[in-house]
């Protein structure tokens, strides 16, 4: 199914992989692993982003865990004695990074469950479930109790909700008969930190509840998020925003500020702008295939609450590893954000640097040798252990990738991005799904035609589709159905379009009219626009020759290259401007929604390190990649970011949440 393909004018087909046909030695005494087919080319000359203006430093998150931590033993203790606790599945790990067992058990604690679907086997007098306000969670509650009311068994129950309790889980307790037998508390638990310069809230369901089914109910846990943040971190002054859920998140965040005024004003403000985007005003960066170190773990072993499961195929023996990732391992915090062709050159380098700082021991005498075990062999050995699991981590990458055909792969997406060899683009994805390569895959491709493409012309739709059910299975149906709601995969209406309408409409009324006719137009279709906005802010870098990885210029990088990504350019110009003045055509192409401060925006002193620290809340989620492309801004123009989403994102975690059937 290899095709050579001719790319367009101005086109970069940087490789993902480039260079020597060796992989980077392993120390002595590292684990043997298989050779990849090919690797980088020697060390990057500079492994660290080329900074004009070094970056601030950000705000200290480790009060986050303290906040929590304090709240949720506070919450324990007030069920005083040995007590079961019950467990939700999702709030498994982020607890792990809060409160571990050991502090669970210092409480009272005495047995710990998972909540799942079958007869509970606890014996002790009193059950504390820790779940998310969902309706089957209130069910599971009230079947427990009401087994115990059958059997004439007598026992305490408290339901511990995180982040928040939601009306409805009262009203099903008070439907199941249970309401007056438990008593229910909230942990506000919103925010962790996953590392430095970033923070999750955790609920990856906000995509699908909020952009799919329209459910606003995490509006306002994501207001008090932001505002948890304020209050510790701020007074936030200036803050921009653009998307119909970041405006909402922003109206009831500041309400929040009235009620609470005066908190923080006398404070100085530790973060100087805050930036909001949902989403859908970007999925073609969350679409693409992720070619940095980070992105690509993440893709080839799914990265959980900021760790990552190595299994036996990485670590060259028969046990798996669990990896926190994060600035504190030194090989991983850089590499992390580095395109996958250099890696391998820096490993290499890496591995020859620890092998000469371990053959230091061999002229010493005595006394340096004692010196060299207790103050520096443990760090040694812990930094051998992480470079053998992440040379063994890119060799697999290597050997998953060379299988599916990586390199054209990105090719075909670049064609798409460029808008150039769309037929023959179309054909791969054909291809693609005659093969039965991968379900979510196929679908991301078709997607990613669409959007940028602004639709798919009513024969392409119709033929794709019918191959995909065909392949695939009629179980699918639905997910083309949630998958046009969201505007992720659209069939071009003939004649005009409805942004075309729109225009001429709002000729004839008041802006303010307008305004209502776009959020109606807005409900029926969103419009990409992809050509439009991508022209406009110069989103496909235009350069004579190869694009050069090693030393980027620009955060086309994170995609070889290809493209710049839209959010993250787009806080970049507003960032320039102070707000969305000569941004006009962009904001229209985007669907509106924008915001920014009322008042005008004022550098006290633009020395000061706290103007340069921005948050970039990220609604829906956010991908490895654009963590890594903001900061390499924030290296080149010596900001610091910080950033906060409901989730960590990535293609296949987008098309996992429209699938109806399970695959």
């Amino acid at each position: 199914f290899r095709r050579k393909r001719k790319w367009g004018r101005g086109a970069v087909p940087a490789p993902f992989l480039a260079g020597a046909a060796r992989s980077p030695a392993r120390p002595r005494g590292a684990a043997a692993g298989p050779v990849p087919l090919a690797a980088g080319a020697g060390p990057s000359p500079s492994m660290a982003f080329p900074g004009r203006r070094d970056a601030p430093d950000g705000p200290d998150f480790t009060v986050l865990k303290r906040l929590a931590r304090d709240q949720l033993i506070y919450l324990l203790e007030q069920l005083p004695g040995k007590k079961d606790l019950f467990i939700e599945a999702d709030l498994m790990s982020p607890l792990d990074r809060i409160a571990n067992v050991s502090i669970l058990k210092q409480h009272d604690v005495d047995k710990l469950y998972k909540v799942e679907n079958k007869p509970i086997v606890s014996t002790s007098d009193q059950l504390c479930f820790l779940v998310r306000p969902r309706i089957t969670n209130m069910k599971y509650v009230a079947d427990i109790v009401n087994a115990d009311k059958a059997t004439g068994r007598s026992r305490k129950y408290k339901i511990i909700f995180s982040p928040q309790k939601f009306y409805t889980c009262e009203l099903v307790l008070e439907e199941e008969g249970i309401y007056g037998d438990v008593t229910c508390d909230e942990w506000a638990f919103y925010l962790l930190p996953l590392d430095d310069d970033l923070l999750s809230m955790e609920l990856p369901e906000f995509f699908r509840d909020y952009f799919l089914e329209g459910d606003q109910r995490w509006i306002s846990t994501v207001a008090r998020a932001l505002q948890l943040l304020n209050s510790l971190f701020g007074p936030f002054t200036n803050t921009y925003g653009i998307g119909r859920c970041a405006k909402m998140v922003y109206e009831v965040w500041r309400e929040l500020v009235e009620e609470s005024e005066g908190d923080s004003q006398a404070r100085r403000p530790e973060i100087s702008h805050v930036f909001l985007m949902d989403r859908d005003v970007d999925y073609v960066t969350a679409l693409c295939s992720q070619v940095v170190y980070e992105g690509l773990v993440d893709d080839t072993f799914r990265i959980k609450c900021g760790s990552v499961d190595f299994g036996p195929d990485v670590t060259s023996s028969d046990r798996s590893f669990k990896v926190l990732l994060n600035a504190q391992d030194k090989v991983f915090s850089e590499i992390r954000n580095e395109h996958f062709s250099n890696v391998f050159g820096f490993l290499s380098q890496k591995a020859r640097n620890l092998q000469t700082q371990y053959d230091r021991r061999r002229g010493m005498d005595i006394k340096q040798i004692k010196n060299f075990v207790s103050q520096e062999l443990k760090g040694l050995k812990q930094e051998h252990r992480l470079l053998s699991l992440h040379i063994g981590a890119c060799e697999s990458i290597m050997k998953k990738k060379t299988k599916q055909d990586f390199q054209e792969l990105l090719k075909t997406e670049h064609s798409l991005l460029e808008g150039f060899d769309i037929r023959e683009s179309t054909s791969y994805i054909e291809e693609h799904i005659d093969r039965q390569v991968s379900p979510s895959e196929s679908l991301r491709l078709m997607c990613l035609l669409s959007v940028t493409e602004n639709g798919l012309i009513p024969k392409d739709y119709r033929s794709l589709k019918t191959q995909y059910l065909q392949s695939y299975g009629p179980e699918h149906l639905l997910t083309f159905h949630n998958l046009k709601r969201i505007g992720l995969l659209m069939e071009q209406a003939p004649g005009e379009t409805l942004t075309a309408v729109e225009s001429k409409v709002s000729k004839l009324v008041t802006d303010r009219a307008a305004g209502k006719l776009t959020d109606a137009f807005n409900s029926l279709a969103r419009k990409s626009n992809f050509r439009g906005i991508s022209k406009k802010l110069g989103l496909i870098p235009r350069v004579d020759g190869e694009y050069n990885l090693k030393v980027p210029r620009d955060m086309a990088y994170v995609f070889s290259g290809a493209y710049v990504p839209l959010s993250c350019k787009i806080i970049e110009q507003v960032l320039e401007r102070q707000g969305w003045l000569g941004l006009e055509e962009v904001v229209r192409l985007l669907n509106g929604n924008e915001f920014a401060p009322t008042e005008p925006v004022t550098e006290e002193n633009p020395a000061r390190e706290t103007q340069r620290v921005i948050l970039a809340v990220f609604l829906g989620g956010c991908t490895f990649s654009e963590i890594s492309a903001l900061r390499f801004l924030g290296k080149e123009k010596g900001y610091k970011f910080i950033f906060l989403t409901t989730a960590i994102t990535s293609s296949a975690r987008l098309m996992d949440a429209m699938l109806e059937a399970k695959v």
